[in-house]
């Protein structure tokens, strides 16, 4: 038997991995020969787009932030930044252009790092080359911010240009866990930026939350979730805290996981509670509120990253450029990036065979409270789920984390608390090789 599954059997850590796309990006590797994105594009669908703009600057570096980001950025790097987007934005739209078809994007979202880091000026010329690409400006449009870089003049651009929906983390409302998170914030700051940021009237507002730091208990964890409510925000997402590699809580001598799940149940009661609907492990929505588009059908749709951290996904191709968390390599891979002339070609990744393809089909369809629609899985792969994952689900069904209703598969809500034991042990043998030869850097 595989030993990911027995893993999961006997498993008491519901913490193995967040897994929020697969496969992760530590699979990804060198492309030899290099893509050229012509070839990449042309047969794909292109009928329902991501547009995805990533921004590698942030005021702070949180304790426990992995994401490709630095911090601070004098101003003619984030003009070259610019500049390179732009570069970046014509040779993607010459390979999609060289596919004689027309291509439509359906949602944007601009992520980081930080994207408000970014001046109101940089803004609208980031709104600007995102502009290019059919649709922007119509289409829901979804920014991360922070409670520093969320100002009037910022929010102002972003109301203009169509955002639809601004998330940003806050992780706690307490200035003493904020500061052990190393997020050194204070609630005062928090709360005037939470009132810039509905005095815009954007839709959709979302508070981001940790639990699982140092000192939280189950009082202070609901006194935070009490204080989010109080903005009564669209989407409420509950994060574990994970400490990583390369990440300023990495040499913490703590354990966190006698706390997350006791946390998490407190959390999830709390706002269903409180009339939240629950969509993930993560997620939570008002009913009613829905992502106003902003959603992605990451099972089947393709993105378009551009950025040196974003990622494009194809169906047999995802890629990126070079990946890393340590100081001095992301300034190195952003000085790389600025300097390109050429983005005609997709220099690493990760190429999707039919397994692939299946496995990440039932990991982005079955961690969300919908579920795996077992209709369209058939459709797509010819075959029920349980004949291709027949240890795996059984696995789960054992353990009480399956249920079926109609022709959906669903995870119980004990099943929903081990999303994250449940995702990585669905990852292939190539995949997890991969990820544990992989040196974060």
């Amino acid at each position: 038997m595989d030993s990911s599954i027995r893993g999961v059997r006997s498993a008491v850590n519901p913490y193995e991995a967040y897994v929020y796309a697969y496969p992760h990006k530590t699979a990804y590797r060198p492309l030899e020969p290099l893509r050229p994105l012509r070839d990449v594009w042309a047969d794909e669908p292109l009928d329902t787009l991501f547009l995805y703009l990533h921004v590698p600057f942030c005021e702070m570096r949180c304790g426990f932030c992995n994401l490709f980001t630095r911090t601070g950025a004098p101003e003619e790097l984030t003009s070259a930044y610019l500049d390179a987007l732009d570069r970046q934005a014509t040779a993607v739209l010459d390979a999609l252009g060289a596919t004689g078809r027309d291509a439509s994007f359906e949602t944007a979202a601009f992520g980081g790092g930080t994207p408000t880091f970014l001046t109101a000026r940089e803004l609208e010329r980031l709104c600007d080359i995102a502009g290019r690409f059919p649709g922007f400006g119509a289409i829901p449009l979804g920014v991360e911010t922070s409670p520093a870089t969320a100002t009037t003049d910022r929010l102002t651009v972003l109301a203009e240009r169509g955002t639809s929906r601004v998330s940003i983390g806050v992780q706690s409302f307490l200035d003493e866990e904020a500061r052990a998170a190393v997020r050194p914030q204070k609630r005062a700051e928090v709360e005037a930026a939470l009132d810039r940021i509905r005095a815009a009237s954007f839709p959709i507002l979302n508070i981001d939350l940790i639990y699982g730091i140092d000192g939280q208990t189950p009082v202070t964890w609901t006194h935070s979730l009490d204080a989010a409510l109080a903005w009564r925000p669209e989407e409420i997402y509950l994060y574990p805290l994970y400490v990583r590699p390369k990440t300023g809580l990495e040499h913490r001598t703590r354990e966190w996981d006698d706390q997350r799940l006791t946390l998490y149940r407190i959390g999830r009661d709390h706002l269903l509670a409180e009339g939240y609907e629950q969509v993930s492990m993560r997620m939570f929505r008002l009913p009613g509120a829905t992502a106003n588009g902003t959603e992605y059908c990451c099972q089947t749709d393709g993105m378009v990253g551009l950025g040196c951290g974003a990622r494009s996904y194809t169906s047999r191709l995802h890629y990126s450029f070079e990946y890393a968390v340590e100081t001095r390599l992301v300034r190195s891979i952003i000085d790389e990036y600025v300097a390109e002339k050429d983005f005609g070609f997709a220099h690493v990744g990760f190429e999707l065979d039919d397994d692939e393809r299946r496995r990440r089909h039932l990991v982005q369809s079955l961690l969300q409270v919908s579920g795996l629609d077992l209709g369209l899985y058939r459709s797509r792969f010819d075959a029920d789920p349980h004949d291709h994952f027949s240890v795996e689900l059984g696995s789960f069904d054992e353990r009480g984390w399956l249920e079926k209703s109609g022709d959906a598969l669903r995870l119980t809500a004990e099943g929903l608390a081990y999303s994250d034991a449940i995702g990585p042990a669905l990852f292939s043998p190539n995949v997890r090789a991969r990820m544990k030869s992989y040196k974060v850097r």
